[in-house]
């Protein structure tokens, strides 16, 4: 239900995560944007007519999830952990050809519930099945910005077409919150050709770029040596194995000149020397996903390396397919549960540069740095009002550490979730 043009939101304390936190604050609101940030007795001479005091709460940006899979929310916990990652790509596969339309839709739906009761507001989703766009962006207020996943392994798909009929969908889809752009799945399931030519479309519409990069030791032993179980098992299936066994996969995507400032990286789990040095120079951007890397078992994630080498990171969900159960509960998507689990591997982090993993920084990898993922002049008005008396100095780290209880999201100016009054 459409609200006041103009009216002011009051709390106790101010995350803007752009600033300092405010005590006492306000937020003022302007046809869906945020016209001012700061203390309330500052700013009340000005304030609308129409100002609501949240009392107790934390006021903070909407999350931003910088990697997800809308698709495959109810296949939580259909999937156990595997011995290889070669393992679950066979098993996705399989249980991907036995769904319906009907059953993508509802995971979808349920994927996008799911993380706005969460406090998401902005999600980067890999879009396996474009026939969904766009009825299913009406059916959420998240501001969802739909990758296309293109996939062409063997030799007689042909690059140029999968990329035509990508583009054309593309732009049949209406113009609004949500929006579209392409996502090559990974190194292994294209190759150079269809690399080069959505590289070429992306930087001429100015569309960001998202790939699955380095997630396995099986993927970067298949271009670093051309050798391995994923290797042979594509060489099967009809793969021109060419670009393999010379080049990390960094580096490969480096040679293809697909590292740029608009490039998301994801997983990015297996480096080679020099490749943190490749990414930072070139501007790209690295989504970690934490509860997912466990699923699989993986070797440490580089976060070292690539934070001192000065790459932007964020943090994504990726799929409830790859994350394992609590006890007998299945997961369900949730991006403070992604930090909470980022926090117990990587403990050196200040409770500010964590909450920038999943504002900011995921904001800025996907072209909306200063629209959203920060409560500043002009950003869009997406927030989340959390319920909590702690103090100034520590609500921070309260939001970082502790399951937080989410009393209100607003998206747009908009109530997606109104807090009792």
């Amino acid at each position: 239900m459409a609200g006041p043009k103009s009216f002011a939101l009051r709390a106790r304390v101010i995350l803007p995560v752009s600033q300092p936190a405010i005590e006492d604050g306000a937020v003022f609101i302007s046809r869906g944007r945020i016209a001012a940030v700061g203390r309330w007795r500052d700013l009340r001479r000005n304030a609308p007519s129409e100002t609501r005091d949240l009392g107790e709460a934390i006021l903070l940006p909407g999350l931003v999830n910088a990697h997800c899979h809308l698709d495959y929310t109810d296949m939580a916990g259909a999937i156990l952990p595997p011995k290889t990652f070669l393992d679950w790509i066979q098993g996705i596969v399989a249980l991907k050809s036995s769904w319906s339309y009907t059953d993508f839709a509802q995971s979808w739906l349920n994927g996008v519930r799911q993380l706005l009761h969460s406090g998401c507001t902005t999600v980067a989703d890999i879009e396996a099945v474009p026939e969904l766009l766009p009825e299913v962006w009406a059916s959420t207020p998240l501001r969802v910005l739909s990758f296309l996943e293109i996939i062409s392994v063997r030799r007689r798909q042909r690059p140029a077409r999968l990329l035509r009929q990508a583009v054309q969908k593309i732009r049949e889809l209406p113009e609004g919150r949500s929006r579209a752009a392409l996502s090559p799945h990974a190194l292994y399931t294209t190759n150079p050709e269809l690399l080069k030519l959505a590289r070429r479309i992306s930087r001429r519409a100015r569309w960001p770029l998202t790939m699955h990069v380095a997630e396995s030791g099986l993927e970067f032993g298949m271009f670093r040596n051309g050798r391995g179980a994923m290797f042979d098992w594509l060489r099967k299936n009809g793969r021109d194995m060419a670009d393999c066994g010379s080049r990390s996969p960094v580096q490969q995507l480096a040679f293809l000149k697909l590292l740029d400032s608009r490039f998301l990286a994801v997983h990015v789990n297996q480096l080679a020397l020099g490749d943190a040095d490749l990414l930072a120079r070139a501007g790209a951007h690295v989504v970690h996903c934490p509860r997912s890397h466990a699923y699989f078992g993986h070797t440490p994630f580089p976060f070292a390396e690539l934070h001192d080498a000065g790459v932007n990171l964020c943090l994504g969900t990726d799929s409830l397919a790859s994350i394992g159960k609590d006890g007998r509960r299945k997961p369900e998507l949730d991006l403070f549960a992604e930090l909470r689990a980022f926090t117990v591997r990587q403990p050196g982090l200040s409770p500010e540069e964590f909450l920038d993993l999943v504002t900011r920084n995921s904001a800025a990898a996907l072209g909306q740095r200063g629209k959203v993922g920060e409560l500043t002049r002009r950003a869009h008005a997406d927030m989340l009002v959390l319920r909590s008396n702690c103090t100034i100095e520590s609500a921070a780290e309260t939001v970082v550490h502790a399951a937080p209880k989410i009393a209100g999201v607003m998206i747009g100016g908009q109530w997606a979730i109104e807090p009792p009054r």
